[in-house]
C-alpha cells in the first residue's frame, strides 16, 4: 500500500484527474476498476470518480508497485536558465520569449524550450522541485508561436493557473501585438470577424462565414504608420486560436512580412513573421489569488521589429 499526501498544487482536482497525472503508467479502466473495489480511497473511506481533493487528504492505493516507478521528469535541466524577465512575483512569471525559441519541449529531450528554461529557473530559486509534487508542473497560461517575440504568462503554482486560465476564458486579459503587414490598408482601424479551421498540415484556414469545423475568431487592428509597400500594424487579440493574427492578415491580402507560410512575397529579408506580443492587461475586478494582478498593464520597453519597419523603404 502506497499513501499520497495531497499538496496545495493537488488540491480541487477530481480523482480521476489526480491519478492521471500522478500515475500516468496507470491506465483508466484498471483505475476505475480499482476505485470500485475500494482498491483506491480517499481518507481511509471509499471515494467516488468525481470527488474533489482537498489540501491535507490522504490517498491510500493498493496498487501494483509498477505504477509507482515512473522516472522523475528532470530533462529541462539540459536546458539554459536564462530568461528576459519582465515581471514575476509569488504566483506568476512574465517573461519576454525571442523569437525562433520553442514554447515547449518538442520531440527531442534537450532542445531548447521556453518551458524548460522556466522550470529550470524556478528549480535554481527554489520554487519548483518536481520530487516534492505529485500531480503539477508549472505551465505556461497561453500559446505562442515559434517565431514570435514577445510577452508570455506563465504560472508558478495549480491556483495560479487555474484563475489565469479563467481570466484568459472570459477575456479579461487583454493581449495586443505589434507587426508588419505588407501593403497598404483602406482602413486605418477594424474590428474583424472570421471562422477558422487549423488543418493536419498545421496551417490556419480562413473562411468569412461559419461553418462546421470553423470556429469564430476576432481582432481589433489599427495601423500604427504606413509606408507605400507595408504598414506597422497594433492588434488586439480577441480569441486564441493557432496562427490567429498571421492568418486573419493573411486572408485580408496583408500577409506579415517574411511569414511566408502565408503568402508574404520571398524577396523579404526575413523568413520568420514580424509579430511582437508586445502588451497585456489585466482588467479582472474580482478578489482572487491573482487579486494583486487587478488593473496592472505589463508592457515591453523595446520591440525589435519597429527597428525592422523603419529600414524598410
Amino acid at each position: 500500500m502506497r499513501e499520497i499526501v495531497i499538496g496545495k498544487n493537488d488540491c480541487d482536482q477530481r480523482v480521476d484527474k489526480f491519478l492521471s497525472k500522478a500515475l500516468p503508467t496507470l491506465p483508466k479502466s484498471l483505475m476505475y476498476k480499482a476505485i470500485r473495489n475500494k482498491k483506491i480511497k480517499v481518507n481511509r473511506k471509499r471515494c467516488e470518480i468525481s470527488q474533489r481533493l482537498q489540501e491535507g487528504d490522504t490517498m491510500q492505493l493498493f496498487l501494483a508497485e509498477e505504477f509507482f516507478m515512473t522516472q522523475i521528469d528532470t530533462a529541462f535541466l539540459k536546458v539554459p536558465s536564462e530568461l528576459d524577465i519582465v515581471y514575476e512575483d509569488e504566483n506568476l512569471l512574465i517573461v519576454n520569449k525571442a523569437k525562433g525559441l520553442l514554447a515547449h519541449r518538442d520531440q527531442k529531450v534537450g532542445q531548447d524550450n521556453l518551458m524548460d528554461r522556466i522550470l529550470h529557473y524556478l528549480y535554481i530559486h527554489k520554487e519548483y522541485d518536481p520530487r516534492m509534487e505529485n500531480s503539477f508542473v508549472p505551465a505556461l497560461c497561453h500559446r505562442i508561436d515559434r517565431n514570435t517575440q514577445g510577452l508570455v504568462i506563465a504560472a508558478k503554482n495549480a491556483a495560479s493557473l487555474r484563475a489565469m486560465n479563467a481570466h484568459i476564458k472570459q477575456r479579461k486579459v487583454r493581449k495586443k501585438y505589434v507587426c508588419i503587414a505588407q501593403g497598404v490598408f483602406d482602413k486605418r482601424q477594424e474590428h474583424v470577424l472570421l471562422y477558422h479551421c487549423k488543418t493536419k498540415d498545421n496551417v490556419a484556414h480562413i473562411l468569412p462565414y461559419p461553418k462546421e469545423g470553423y470556429k469564430p475568431i476576432e481582432i481589433n487592428y489599427q495601423i500604427k504608420e504606413q509606408k507605400k509597400q507595408y504598414a506597422l500594424v497594433e492588434v488586439e487579440l480577441l480569441s486564441g486560436k493557432s496562427h490567429q493574427i498571421r492568418a486573419m492578415l493573411a486572408y485580408l491580402s496583408h500577409p506579415l512580412y517574411g511569414d511566408v507560410k502565408y503568402g508574404a512575397k520571398h524577396t523579404a529579408a526575413k523568413h520568420y513573421q514580424m509579430l511582437c506580443a508586445y502588451r497585456i492587461e489585466f482588467v479582472w475586478k474580482q478578489e482572487d489569488v491573482l487579486a494583486n494582478m487587478r488593473g496592472r498593464v505589463i508592457e515591453l520597453d523595446k520591440i525589435d521589429l519597429i527597428d525592422t519597419f523603419h529600414a524598410l523603404k
